[in-house]
């Protein structure tokens, strides 16, 4: 064994002298290396040097940092309000001057109603002013479960919930159902709170091109085809749009979202806050316009601050839906609940709705009244579908500067205004925006205004805008 290992040894001796001299003198070196970086110190310690106190005086002295927000002119629109003095029903107070209202969403007109004031005083007496916590921590009156029970009934879902702010409302049941990894489809047009529910989601977003059937139908052909068929089995996917969209006063295609639905085993969510209240025999939205049965939708959200005119926002569905949003929607879990006095006069909305169901047809018929007699406006186009009660009012010809175009329309309503019509221009966070909609005027219709008040405020817009787009 020992003559083995001493053999072994001599044939290592005889191959390093056999060996070329590169390729010792490159081992040499890395050897050496290998050496270096076990013993050397992987950094090196600056010297530090002590700063005097006058080098430390200057150098506060000279630092400028930088601004918290970016300046703002003082003249911007934002920072000057008009100042409502009074109720924003059929009239309103603008600074100082009583005006015919075009501009507040009280399609119902229930806004200074004596009904709904009387029962909203009752339950301040009772409850006081606020509720001062959240649903689950003694923010649960008795009156928000009635009314969580009134709205399932004139729904005729299984269970609806509340919530204490509208915005909050879709912006808080978007991302309690769609997960990071989970598909939306959503319309161009999609308002801002939808926008914010979207981004809080962390899915992947995809949108279609406003009330494009054809285009929502690609893309979900392009992922299926792209899509891993396992990840495709646990992956959930959601379509969302509104009923009535904000932006551009259009109704969506229904009957084809549903279609699609089933076709690629989608979920819809449905924003009705422009067409709750309005839409369908008796205000019920979209679904009872079109004729489709609610079960048909996965979950439905609106607003209570248009046509119920009070605070607020709900979703109704399924009983297992909605009871998923009690433990998972932020707005309702952290918010403090709906002040009992704005749920006591949205119960009474809603006593005023059922026991009344001709003023949806008015409304129907007031909308399709000022929506052709805005038509051929000079310089102006009006968009939006006949019975909208929210229509627009843009630019025929835009100047090519959006700056211009606001100026342009704000000239329009300060034309108004000072003739007694009250309009309003549409606001927009700029920046934020995904798709920005062109400027427009809002012109808004309710049940409280006279055939005088609509002749007198479409021919103050006609003659504002003969005199300015000249």
């Amino acid at each position: 064994m020992a003559s083995g290992q001493q053999w072994v040894l001599v044939e290592m001796v005889q191959a390093f002298y056999e060996a070329p001299a590169y390729h010792l003198i490159l081992e040499g070196i890395l050897i050496l290396w290998i050496i270096r970086l076990l013993f050397s110190k992987t950094y090196k310690l600056h010297e530090t040097y002590k700063l005097t106190e006058k080098e430390k005086e200057d150098l506060i002295e000279e630092w400028q940092p930088e601004p918290l927000v970016p300046f703002v002119s003082k003249d911007h629109p934002s920072l000057n309000y008009d100042v409502v003095t009074g109720p924003p029903s059929h009239n309103i107070v603008i600074n100082g001057k009583e005006c015919i209202n075009f501009a507040s969403f009280n399609f119902l007109g229930l806004l200074d109603n004596e009904r709904v004031k009387v029962s909203a005083l009752a339950s301040l007496k009772k409850y006081g002013v606020g509720t001062c916590g959240p649903r689950g921590f003694y923010g649960t009156f008795d009156v928000h479960l009635e009314l969580e029970s009134r709205l399932a009934k004139f729904m005729k879902t299984e269970e609806a919930i509340i919530y204490s702010y509208g915005f909050a409302t879709i912006a808080s049941a978007i991302p309690a159902y769609s997960k990071r990894g989970d598909i939306i489809f959503v319309d161009e047009a999609a308002c801002f709170s939808i926008q914010k529910g979207l981004q809080a989601s962390r899915s992947l977003i995809k949108y279609f091109k406003h009330n494009d059937m054809e285009d929502l139908e690609r893309l979900s052909k392009e992922l299926l085809r792209l899509c891993n068929p396992r990840k495709a089995r646990v992956t959930r996917k959601f379509i969302v749009v509104e009923g009535l969209y904000i932006n551009t006063a259009d109704i969506c295609p229904l009957p084809e979202l549903v279609k699609l639905k089933y076709k690629y085993k989608v979920r819809i969510f449905l924003e009705e806050s422009m067409s709750f209240g309005v839409l369908g025999e008796h205000g019920r939205g979209v679904t009872e316009h079109f004729g489709i049965s609610i079960d048909e939708i996965d979950l439905i959200s609106a607003n209570m601050e248009n046509a119920v005119a009070s605070i607020g926002g709900f979703c109704c569905g399924r009983s297992f839906v909605i009871d998923h949003q009690r433990l998972s929607g932020q707005g309702y879990c952290f918010s403090a609940s709906l002040p009992p006095m704005l749920a006591a006069a949205a119960i009474e909305a809603l006593n005023i709705m059922e026991e009344d169901p001709g003023i949806f047809d008015l409304l129907s018929e007031k909308c399709r009244h000022v929506h052709k007699a805005l038509q051929g406006t000079t310089g102006l186009k009006l968009v939006g579908v006949p019975f909208a009660p929210a229509l627009h009012l843009q630019l025929e010809r835009s100047s090519g500067s959006r700056d211009s175009d606001v100026q342009l329309l704000r000239a329009l309503v300060d034309y108004c205004l000072e003739r007694h019509v009250a309009l309003t221009l549409a606001h927009y966070l700029e920046k934020e925006e995904r798709f920005l909609p062109p400027p427009s005027i809002r012109v808004v219709v309710t049940i409280e205004q006279t055939e005088e008040d609509i002749q007198k405020a479409v021919s103050c817009i006609q003659e504002a805008a003969s005199a300015i787009l000249k």
